[in-house]
């Protein structure tokens, strides 16, 4: 998950270039200061870096901008527009992912029925300090509890790092979503490069480990 901010001068563009070679699978567009116009040109630098790599690019948010910037998909939360009409302003292969953080909410979001998400976005599992306005940590356990109820493949976000990627992987998680983990590291490449590894050697809630399952 991109910050403008994070990234400083060398760029969102340029972080997620290094990234994806590095190793990361999913891009998210995250940047709730900058207007429309400003996160237009930002999402369009991105996708044009990503072209070819065959790794989507999640607009978070703004879903009105998906198309603008070419986007893959968008991301929502518990207070953005509903997941549904969400999938009626997005074209019906687009991606579409929600965040939780409860059994509960996975429960509501069942009864949207079929065809309207893809994933979950789940956290944040620690304490963070990127997003002042988001909610308490609820930890592995509650991670855990969501999973095995889930029929969307889980995100873990939240304070996770390279050492803490492989504790979510033995959850049975489908993956890590990253902020400072990656944006604003010296070396961006290195940075994955740590993540990527420390989850691939992982042993899943499956007792599979990523290159096996592939």
């Amino acid at each position: 998950m991109t910050d403008t901010r994070l990234c400083g001068e060398f760029g969102v563009a340029a972080t997620v270039a290094a990234a994806v070679a590095a190793g990361v699978t999913v891009v998210q567009l995250r940047d709730p200061e900058i207007d429309d116009d400003g996160f237009v040109l930002i999402g369009r630098a991105v996708a044009a870096a990503l072209a070819g790599t065959g790794v989507p690019l999640i607009v978070n948010d703004r879903v009105h901008l998906v198309t603008a910037i070419g986007a893959d998909g968008a991301h929502v939360g518990q207070a953005d527009l509903r997941p549904d009409d969400v999938r009626r302003v997005i074209r019906p292969t687009a991606l579409l992912g929600l965040s939780i953080q409860t059994v509960e909410q996975v429960r509501v979001a069942e009864e949207l029925g079929a065809g309207v998400i893809d994933y979950l976005g789940v956290g944040p599992v620690w304490p963070q300090a990127t997003k002042p306005d988001a909610a308490e940590p609820s930890g592995l356990r509650r991670l855990r509890s969501i999973v095995d109820v889930s029929p969307w493949p889980c995100v873990a976000i939240g304070g996770v790092d390279a050492d803490r990627a492989a504790l979510v992987r033995r959850t049975g998680a489908a993956g890590v979503a990253v902020v400072s983990a990656i944006c604003g590291q010296p070396d961006v490449a290195a940075a994955t490069s740590r993540i990527r590894s420390s989850w691939d050697s992982t042993v899943d809630g499956s007792g599979r480990r990523q290159a096996e399952s592939r």
